[in-house]
């Protein structure tokens, strides 16, 4: 089958689409639905690899294309939901906690790309952090959320992700 090497890269694409979606539910400030859509892609994201292993199709071009998507989906879209849902409010401390974010998960997502992976991911991956931060933003919608609880999850989610100490079992 000739297209069967681009299946995995379809849903990584999907991911990506999902991750603009929701940064464009922002701009609606439709949170709840971003947060969503940021969930979404991640099941996305998790189905992208093991289909490549399934498939026998897993290529560099399709390492480098999952973490430019991840980075939209899981890093920008998820960042930039925290900021507007709830960091705004904190003026600059806020932005340089959003950018934090992304910039840890930019480094990470570097890191990832050039390094031998023998199953053990050193650092929480930006898929997992990302994620993380789209549920806390739900919470926050229902409930008055905690600005300081905020922000320093949103440091420690940074810090996890470029973190050479902490060590996650793949599964």
């Amino acid at each position: 089958m000739k297209y069967k090497k681009q299946i995995p890269n379809m849903f990584t694409l999907f991911n990506l689409i999902l991750g603009i979606l929701a940064i464009l539910s922002i701009f609606n400030e439709s949170y709840v639905l971003s947060a969503t859509l940021i969930i979404i892609a991640g099941m996305m994201d998790r189905m992208d690899g093991k289909l490549a292993r399934k498939l026998d199709v897993v290529s560099e071009f399709g390492k480098e294309l999952d973490s430019l998507c991840d980075l939209i989906s899981f890093g920008v879209a998820p960042a930039l939901l925290m900021w507007n849902s709830n960091l705004m409010e904190t003026g600059d401390l806020g932005i340089i906690v959003t950018l934090v974010f992304v910039l840890c998960g930019t480094v990470r997502l570097a890191r990832y790309n050039i390094m031998e992976f023998e199953g053990v991911y050193m650092g929480i991956p930006i898929t997992l952090c990302g994620g993380l931060v789209a549920l806390m933003s739900l919470y926050s919608t229902k409930y008055v959320a905690n600005l300081h609880f905020l922000l320093i999850s949103m440091l420690f989610l940074s810090y996890a992700m470029i973190s050479k100490k902490i060590k996650l079992k793949k599964r």
